[in-house]
């Protein structure tokens, strides 16, 4: 939880330093959010490499908030439980804006997976039900979930205003 509230301040933080204070660099925030994680779980950057591919977009607080609530909890699921006993492996984020507002997020990594009978909506994992609470509430998006070589979240969502 403390990386939760990390999370919204960094993007109040990103806003501030902002031209325009009503929108954030989604990129340069990402960067910054990722190495917080590491950090706070005492990764060593060396065993997982992480790639940010983000469009040059610009979001603002309304979609960011929740977005950035919802990255945080995927890449902490990532690095606490997709890379067991010191494995190395990779975590990628991409976001891609589709066209009229409309964007695509996917955060995955190439980990052990989740478990096969998992219900994202019905799981005991308060972080996994959050972010699935946060795209349908929140984004009003939709969230696909890809168990190939470890675990993919897809999130299609339109900027919220």
């Amino acid at each position: 939880s403390q990386n939760r509230i990390v999370t919204m301040s960094l993007i109040h933080e990103k806003l501030y330093q902002s031209k325009d204070i009503t929108r954030i660099d989604v990129g340069g925030y990402l960067k910054e959010l990722v190495d917080g994680l590491f950090s706070s779980y005492d990764i060593n950057p060396g065993k997982i490499n992480v790639k940010i591919n983000v469009d040059d977009v610009s979001l603002g607080i309304n979609s960011a908030i929740p977005c950035g609530l919802i990255i945080n909890e995927l890449i902490s699921n990532s690095l606490k439980y997709a890379f067991p006993e010191g494995r190395s492996g990779e975590i990628s984020i991409s976001l891609r804006s589709t066209g009229n507002h409309d964007f695509d997020l996917v955060v995955a990594d190439n980990g052990v997976g989740l478990p096969k009978d998992m219900d994202i909506k019905k799981t005991e994992s308060w972080g996994l039900r959050m972010v699935s609470i946060l795209v349908e509430n929140q984004l009003h998006g939709e969230l696909l979930m890809n168990r190939i070589k470890g675990t993919a979240y897809h999130i299609k969502f339109k900027e919220v205003k």
